[in-house]
């Protein structure tokens, strides 16, 4: 096999799998129903993917960049101030989180994934950096990667709850910006007005 038709078929393997990840979920990527999607042996993926791990982590990456170009359009060239930004990129991670349901599991099972391998780490972790940075132009005085693990951690928190019905149920809110708000002004202190 050339190289041209080896890159061909890794491609379209990851293809099949951000596919049936997207409209199926995590739970349905298995090496065998991806092969057999991608028109290839069971065996095939293998010879890519020496790991499912792998092959789940260069789903997994794409996700990443998608969310990653997504956020940096929201956040923009920085003409607006960082609480702004924040609040677009806050924004874009939820919406993302409804939306893309299956790859934003994927995305954040790191039991499930080679974060170490096929460059997860540099796709992943640049929009933390972005948070990070963010947080401490807004909260100067606090440890900006501590808040921003918070926030993060509370933005998760309410994708999750979102998505299984729980805080709908409990709050009664027909979206999730009123949780949204709360959730900036309970970490950054409120918005000046």
């Amino acid at each position: 096999m050339d190289e041209l038709e080896t890159t061909g078929l890794r491609t379209r393997l990851i293809d099949v799998g951000v596919d049936l990840v997207t409209t199926e979920g995590a739970q349905a990527l298995t090496l065998r129903e991806i092969a057999r999607r991608t028109g290839v042996s069971h065996g095939a993926p293998r010879r890519y993917f020496p790991t499912h791990l792998e092959l789940l982590s260069a789903i997994a990456r794409r996700g990443f960049a998608d969310l990653q170009d997504r956020a940096a359009r929201a956040v923009g060239d920085g003409g607006t101030g960082p609480r702004a930004q924040l609040t677009a990129l806050a924004k874009v991670y939820l919406d993302f989180a409804l939306t893309q349901r299956g790859m934003y599991e994927l995305m954040f099972r790191h039991d499930l994934l080679e974060s170490n391998r096929l460059g997860l780490r540099e796709t992943s972790l640049p929009m933390f950096g972005v948070l990070v940075d963010l947080v401490g132009r807004v909260r100067p005085e606090a440890d900006a990667r501590i808040l921003a693990g918070a926030l993060w951690a509370n933005l998760h928190g309410i994708a999750q709850l979102w998505c299984w019905g729980a805080l709908k149920l409990t709050t009664g809110a027909d979206d999730y910006e009123p949780l949204l708000h709360a959730t900036l002004d309970a970490h950054l202190g409120p918005e000046e007005r």
